[in-house]
């Protein structure tokens, strides 16, 4: 069962012009990491749909205010240091992911910020993406903002976290969790899977 256009419009229809770029990728990285049958595909364009913006965001903005700021990354930002970086975005990613996931040199945090269709972020995550697909996320980050390799990643996080045993048993919370960290835009989420599983019967 591979997802069509027509399809893929009517679950994500704010994609417009780029769903007839990304339903080959998409089809190829899903056959590749064995996300087949109706809930598994329904669950990862939905989460892939909430993840990208409906597939218009292939790399994280970071352009937070104070308050997000604070709300994402409470250990990360006081009130003071959240006013001062407020809607800089840079600045923003070296403090929110600097010193960690294999961010170690000044700016990795920027370089390796969120990229693809479920966002691949910090260096020590880009390795292993690099590692799985034979291509070198770590020299050239924004590779992961073309279609096919936006996709494929997609699939390789989903299929290396175990997503597929999830949506068969039927827990598509978990799912979120494990992508996202928390429940962020889980009705969001919960519409999309909803909308994917009537349009793929």
């Amino acid at each position: 069962m591979a997802i069509t256009a027509q399809q893929l419009l009517q679950i994500l229809p704010n994609a417009g012009q780029v769903a007839g770029v990304f339903v080959p990728v998409l089809n190829t990285a899903m056959s590749r990491y064995q996300i087949v049958g109706t809930k598994r595909i329904a669950a990862f364009v939905a989460q892939v749909g909430h993840e990208s913006g409906q597939l218009t965001r292939l790399v994280e903005s970071l352009n937070y205010g104070a308050d997000a700021l604070r709300k994402n990354w409470p250990s990360r930002f006081d009130l003071e240091l959240a006013r001062a970086v407020a809607r800089r975005p840079e600045r923003i990613a070296n403090i929110a992911y600097g010193n960690r996931m294999g961010n170690t040199e000044q700016g990795d945090g920027w370089k390796y910020r969120g990229r693809g269709l479920i966002q691949i972020t910090g260096k020590n995550n880009y390795l292993a993406c690099s590692e799985a697909l034979g291509l070198d996320f770590t020299a050239q980050p924004e590779l992961l903002e073309k279609p096919q390799h936006a996709s494929m990643s997609a699939a390789w996080f989903w299929a290396t976290n175990g997503l597929n045993t999830l949506v068969d048993a039927g827990k598509f919370e978990a799912i979120t969790q494990r992508i996202n960290g928390g429940q962020h835009g889980a009705a969001d989420r919960q519409v999309l899977y909803a909308r994917a599983l009537k349009v793929l019967v």
